[in-house]
């Protein structure tokens, strides 16, 4: 059998195929299923080679069970890559974010957020990382716009219809608006509202890096794995900032 050009041709299609299938999934909860996919699958090759019937024909069911509903359970994500497709979004390479811009965004939410807390304006705003906020960005209003400390201020500028709910920062954009994120559980200290509790509640359920700023005292904190910093000065909220996004250094 020689290999020729077309056999290249067809494999470099299937790779990048499933190389942005991957990406698309990345950080949603569709990659904790497909793990658990992978699980069921080298269980079921495992209990075939041992000859184990009874635990090979349980998998197999199992497997069947999870495909069936795999429809019904990721149906926002299926939709969601559908779109993509409809777009030609799948046939997009992705570009790379250079130091640069990622440092003008974060100096526009510090601006932002610097003035907000000046004029005692409530603000929410989360980055996400790897962890995706597919499900708080669809529930909101969504934007894609670049980052600017003017349009932040404009966001939650009391009376506007997207000032209640927190702003998603994903890829170097504002992706949406006006979002919901799930309250903490857990107890506060005083005087820390609604606000507070959400920008703690989802960096609980993510790994996402939320800025909040209080409505009632001005102060800005930031909550980041459960843990809520507060009365961060502006150069403060960039230090921390620039360590949980970019990987630099607290001083």
């Amino acid at each position: 059998m020689i290999f020729s050009l077309r056999d290249a041709i067809d494999i470099l299609i299937v790779a990048y195929v499933v190389y942005r299938v991957i990406r698309s999934i990345q950080g949603t909860r569709a990659t904790t299923l497909v793990k658990g996919l992978a699980v069921i699958f080298a269980s079921s090759v495992v209990a075939r080679a041992l000859s184990l019937r009874t635990v090979s024909w349980l998998l197999d069911q199992t497997t069947t069970l999870v495909l069936v509903a795999l429809p019904v359970v990721f149906y926002p994500e299926l939709r969601r890559g559908l779109e993509q497709i409809g777009r030609g979004q799948l046939f997009n390479w992705p570009l790379g974010r250079g130091a640069a811009r990622e440092a003008m965004d974060l100096e526009a939410v510090c601006r932002a957020a610097a003035q907000l807390s000046a004029r005692r304006v409530g603000a929410l705003i989360a980055f996400q990382r790897k962890t995706g906020l597919d499900e708080y960005i669809e529930a909101g209003v969504r934007l894609d716009a670049l980052v600017s400390s003017e349009l932040l201020l404009n966001i939650f500028e009391p009376g506007v219809p997207l000032h209640d709910g927190g702003v998603i920062i994903a890829g170097g954009r504002i992706v949406s608006a006006a979002c919901v994120f799930p309250l903490t559980d857990a107890r506060l200290s005083g005087g820390l509202g609604t606000r507070h509790r959400a920008a703690v509640g989802l960096s609980e359920q993510t790994d996402a890096v939320v800025v909040v700023v209080s409505e009632e005292t001005g102060v800005i904190s930031l909550a980041v794995g459960g843990s809520l910093r507060r009365y961060l000065t502006e150069s403060r909220l960039r230090e921390q900032l620039a360590f949980h996004l970019q990987g630099g250094e607290l001083s």
